[in-house]
């Protein structure tokens, strides 16, 4: 049965310019492998008892959550968003003329079932598992990094204190308080195959061994990573390690001799450590998610893995052949 286009679809698809948030969405419907994604999620999602009304389809709830996470956007938000951008409400599949949008409570318990049976961690693999099968992960040399993400510090709240779980971390002459994502990226593509949620005082060196897939033959790390390869963990591994130097020390460098050569391997190993920070930008710029939303460690790590899933498909969309857009706000 051929469906019935309403008034505000013909003018929707009769409009000349197609706006940045459009083209975005197209891309991310293009490159996602939805049939993975919704057989990986299907085990665990409610099938109904013939009684009452039937729960919502797997893959409409997905792509709302999917929408929810690129765009930064709370529970309330995006059901308000269906309502008002027929660019979302297309890509989440709801037809107003026939249907209401499911609602911020729905979409409440699902991210409740994802976090319950680690399967924002299966979303990530998925994705992950795609993207290698397309030939972008080489696994020969890994980048190790970490960013802070800021916490909440407001103490206004039922408990009258700030997240238990979130800490006090200095960076610079700054103290942040929040959390820490730590990363392992692939050295070729700058893709993430690892993600390790932590407090924001745990150290970055104490990760390394977490974020190593156990196939690499070069690590590479910023400053924050000087002495990883003493640590009893790392010891014995057949890796070569590639730490920045500390600045202090750099700076004393001369432009001439052995210090040049040094200054000049600084650079290069700079250059190569670059690539980690494009699903830094993507995950805290155009996924907006400078914040933690959650209380507590394990709903922000679950949030991770969907976020850092989705930052490889959009970078990975350079080696697919899609063209570069920006998230509009």
């Amino acid at each position: 049965m051929m469906k019935q286009s309403s008034f505000s679809d013909v003018e929707f698809s009769g409009k000349k310019k197609r706006t940045r948030r459009e083209r975005f969405l197209a891309e991310i419907e293009a490159i996602t492998p939805w049939a993975a994604l919704v057989a990986a999620l299907l085990p665990y999602y409610p099938k109904g008892d013939g009684r009452g009304r039937p729960p919502i389809g797997l893959e409409r709830m997905l792509r709302m959550y999917i929408v929810q996470q690129c765009f930064g956007l709370s529970d309330e938000g995006i059901e308000d968003a269906i309502y008002d951008s027929q660019a979302i409400r297309g890509f989440v599949g709801v037809d107003l003329t026939h249907e209401s949008a499911p609602d911020a409570t729905t979409l409440l318990k699902f991210r409740r079932l994802l976090e319950k049976h680690e399967l924002t961690k299966r979303i990530f693999d998925e994705i992950n598992s795609y993207l290698a099968s397309k030939g972008l992960v080489m696994q020969e040399g890994t980048i190790v990094d970490a960013t802070l993400i800021a916490a909440p510090p407001s103490t206004k709240n039922k408990d009258k204190k700030r997240d238990p779980e979130m800490h006090q971390s200095k960076k610079g002459n700054d103290w942040h308080f929040g959390m820490k994502a730590h990363i392992g990226a692939d050295m070729a593509t700058g893709l993430v195959h690892t993600v390790v949620g932590t407090a924001g005082n745990v150290s970055d060196v104490t990760q390394t061994h977490a974020l190593l897939h156990g196939g690499e033959k070069m690590v590479l790390g910023d400053a924050g990573y000087q002495g990883v390869g003493k640590r009893a963990e790392n010891a014995g591994k057949a890796i070569t390690w590639h730490v920045a130097m500390k600045l202090s020390l750099r700076q004393k460098l001369k432009k001439r001799g052995v210090d040049l050569a040094k200054e000049k391997l600084e650079r290069a190993k700079g250059s190569v450590r670059a690539k980690v920070e494009h699903c830094f930008h993507v995950v805290k710029c155009l996924f907006k998610h400078r914040k933690t939303r959650y209380r507590g460690l394990a709903k922000n790590n679950a949030q991770l893995f969907t976020l850092f899933g989705f930052a490889n498909l959009v970078l990975a969309r350079r080696y697919l052949g899609s063209q570069h857009t920006q998230v509009a706000s």
